[in-house]
């Protein structure tokens, strides 16, 4: 029964929402605390048993490949402090995981950038964790995919549930039937208006796939903001293979939102026991001078 080895991370998009902050520096390096986004995307799937993960980047994300590089003039320094708390967490960092990095030539969307990585994936199944998307949950959000894949071995969605006046900015299932939070999926729309929403059921940036996925992207055209989206690939590999879709348990932050970024930090820091008595305590004191 095949288990899932391999990830890619989609992390080539240019972070307009999050301008002027991401004109120079990569929306997947923005700090939450003192760990950039794409530290906790990578740990989930280190977390999930994956050790093979596939970055694709595009102009500009250089950053992000440096930030899982080893540097031996900064461990020269931390040791020489005798910092064995961080040697350990930098150690940890690079060499936890095998990472890849693959460059987007051009901004075609999400299909395109997961189509960069398929000499790389080659024929077996795969997870797709979202650059900016931090999804927070006591079993890594893969894992939780990853258990409904051994069952079906087919390709696993991960979804939530949204106020259907919110189902505008997510990709979108319509389903045959549903048993204990795993959802038979009949359909994909990628950001529906309300009228036109199967459901309130939307697509939350964890995927597992099978490799027909690549034969789907291929022949998907230019759709939804003149890029490829992933969300049309699978509707193309709906007419070769049944695709399931599993509720998440956790909170997702979705980053390269100011607001979900904010919440993402302010959540993050309350709970680092470093930081987290002091911090609430400021966070009381400005409530109460700021009613």
């Amino acid at each position: 029964m095949q288990r899932i080895r391999k990830a890619v991370i989609p992390a080539a998009g240019f972070g307009t929402r999050f301008l002027p902050a991401t004109k120079a520096q990569p929306k997947e390096m923005l700090p939450i605390l003192d760990k950039p986004v794409i530290q906790f995307v990578v740990e989930e799937a280190i977390a999930s048993g994956i050790d093979d993960i596939v970055i694709i980047t595009g102009r500009g994300k250089r950053a992000v490949e440096d930030h899982f590089d080893y540097s031996p003039e900064l461990m020269e320094k931390l040791e020489k402090k005798g910092d064995k708390r961080m040697i350990e967490t930098l150690n940890n960092l690079t060499k936890s995981a095998d990472i890849h990095y693959i460059r987007q030539a051009e901004q075609k969307g999400l299909g395109d950038a997961i189509y960069c990585a398929r000499k790389h994936i080659g024929g077996e199944p795969f997870a797709v964790l979202l650059g900016d998307e931090i999804i927070d949950s006591k079993v890594p959000c893969i894992k939780q995919l990853e258990q409904v894949f051994v069952k079906y071995q087919r390709s696993i969605i991960g979804v939530l549930q949204v106020p259907i006046e919110r189902i505008r900015y997510y990709g979108c299932i319509k389903y045959d039937n549903q048993e204990d939070g795993i959802f038979s999926i009949s359909d994909v729309v990628e950001k529906p208006t309300i009228q036109l929403a199967p459901s309130n059921i939307a697509i939350d940036g964890r995927y597992i796939l099978t490799p027909k996925i690549f034969d789907c992207i291929e022949s998907t055209k230019a759709g939804y903001g003149g890029e490829i989206q992933l969300t049309d690939s699978i509707k193309e590999l709906l007419k070769y293979e049944p695709i399931y879709a599993t509720t998440i348990e956790g909170k997702r932050y979705d980053v390269g939102s100011k607001l979900d970024y904010a919440k993402a930090f302010f959540d993050f820091t309350m709970k680092n026991e470093d930081f987290s008595a002091e911090y609430k305590s400021h966070v009381k004191n400005y409530l109460g001078e700021h009613p």
